[in-house]
């Protein structure tokens, strides 16, 4: 099959979150798969032009607002897929991928693009798949298009949601000037507003999201956000599929970023990564000690009210905590003190650092991820593959992919609790702390976590499989 990914950011060209992960990984794996697989995205000021191999389009004319705004693609095979850039300063050139009044209007024009660009690289996709609401826009003109245009007869569109709560709305009286008309208008509209993520569930030929939980999950008003009626109309074409991890990139025994390698059959140095995460913090090499590590955007979502409350009593074990992200002030505030307070048991790195990020996943013994709501997660599995042991709350992909260990049974590679509190939170962390301190039980729990196949090579399979079905739609 033809397979054309849509994607607002992917790694390793451009990223915010897990949405970059998946979009650089998965055309890679249907490639591997035997897929005529390639990838669209944004060319933005902020990648790095060494990953552009050449320009292959100077001239692609764009119908756009009533008239044609000519852009050009640059091509790519940074990702082990085939990957088109369009370069189009007036809406990419810019020191952030989102954030922007008119980033509404960014990605209709990206997705306009997109469906120039097919035709000018040959036979139309059998499959669009389109990602979270900046591709909403496409699947709803790929839906306007078939009624003339005969490129698109046969193409089908896959929406997959990667997190429900960025919905792209937008003011609806710019609809018009964004070329979609009263066949699709209709689609968009959402309480007296415009939403793309919207019109990407209504027009779609399939749905998708991240893991088999937050399939379920989303069609609740309470992770809903206002648009589970739609999820449970359409719950016959709606398929949880728990993403991949590229090992070729997260993998201890060939990591670049390590100061050592390990793996299964040998984790020795596993150990001398610990004692560089506590030189590159300032921390006492206490090799003994555990360090419970965290790495995040820093939100409400992904737990951090729990930590915020439960700091203290973190700090109470002993146990080193370290902690990489930014985002809202009062939790950039929060790490900022709680480093003050205990600068020889805490590390915090404000930002994100990608290499360092590899650093703690293989230095840390304990990775703390107590979402409010995950629809997938990757860190709980970068941690299992890193012999990290994660501490999660039982929501969506975190759910999916952390198995509580059972003592009895020596069967499990993690810890997770259910209630979003922080009383649950830390049963868990006492609980994980209690099997640190019993060697031999914490490494069967480390090698269970290291022996799961997460990778996106059966990932990959299950998208293909989907894609066929909805290639027959």
């Amino acid at each position: 099959m033809r397979v054309a990914i849509l994607s607002s950011e992917a790694v390793p060209f451009a990223k915010t979150g897990g949405l970059a992960d998946v979009a650089g990984a998965l055309p890679k794996a249907l490639s591997e798969n035997g897929e005529d697989a390639m990838l669209l995205l944004p060319l933005f000021e902020q990648i790095d032009r060494k990953y552009l191999r050449e320009e292959i389009i100077d001239n692609l004319d764009v119908d756009w607002r009533g008239r044609s705004y000519r852009a050009r693609v640059f091509y790519s095979d940074a990702t082990g897929a085939p990957s088109f850039l369009i370069d189009a300063p007036e809406y990419f050139a810019r020191n952030s991928i989102y954030g922007f009044r008119d980033d509404h209007e960014r990605f209709a024009f990206f997705c306009r693009a997109a469906l120039a660009l097919f035709k000018r690289l040959g036979a139309p996709p059998d499959i669009v798949h389109l990602n979270d609401w900046p591709g909403g826009f496409a699947a709803a003109e790929i839906r306007s298009r078939r009624n003339f245009d005969s490129y698109y007869a046969r193409t089908r569109t896959l929406f997959s949601i990667h997190n429900l709560a960025y919905q792209g709305a937008f003011n609806a009286s710019d609809l018009w000037i964004l070329g979609f008309g009263d066949d699709v208008r209709d689609a968009f509209m959402m309480d007296g507003t415009a939403s793309a993520l919207k019109a990407g569930l209504m027009t779609s030929d399939a749905l998708s999201t991240v893991s088999r939980r937050y399939a379920f999950e989303i069609q609740t008003p309470e992770f809903g956000h206002g648009l589970e009626w739609i999820l449970r109309a359409r719950r016959d074409r709606l398929v949880g599929i728990t993403n991949g991890v590229d090992y070729d990139v997260w993998n201890p025994a060939t990591d670049p970023h390590l100061p050592a390698h390990y793996d299964i059959n040998n984790m020795d140095g596993k150990r001398e990564c610990k004692r560089a995460l506590l030189r590159e913090f300032w921390l006492p090499e206490d090799l003994d000690r555990p360090i419970i590590a965290n790495i995040s955007r820093l939100t409400a979502q992904k737990g951090y009210d729990l930590i915020k409350e439960a700091g203290g009593a973190i700090l109470e074990t002993g146990a080193f905590f370290v902690a990489l992200g930014s985002g809202a002030s009062e939790y950039e505030d929060f790490l900022q003190a709680m480093r003050d307070h205990a600068p020889r048991q805490v590390g915090i790195y404000k930002g994100f650092n990608e290499p360092l990020a590899h650093r703690i996943e293989a230095g840390a013994d304990i990775f703390l991820m107590p979402s409010l709501f995950e629809p997938c997660g990757l860190n709980q599995m970068y941690s299992t593959r890193y012999g990290t042991v994660p501490v999660v709350r039982a929501t969506g992909g975190l759910d999916d992919t952390v198995q509580d260990f059972d003592r009895v049974s020596q069967t499990g590679n993690g810890f997770k609790f259910e209630h979003y509190t922080a009383l649950a939170m830390l049963d868990k962390i006492y609980e994980a702390l209690y099997c640190y301190a019993e060697p031999d039980l914490w490494r069967t729990i480390q090698l269970n976590g290291m022996r799961v196949d997460n990778s996106w090579r059966a990932a990959a399979q299950k998208y293909i499989e989907l894609y066929r079905r909805v290639a027959q739609m």
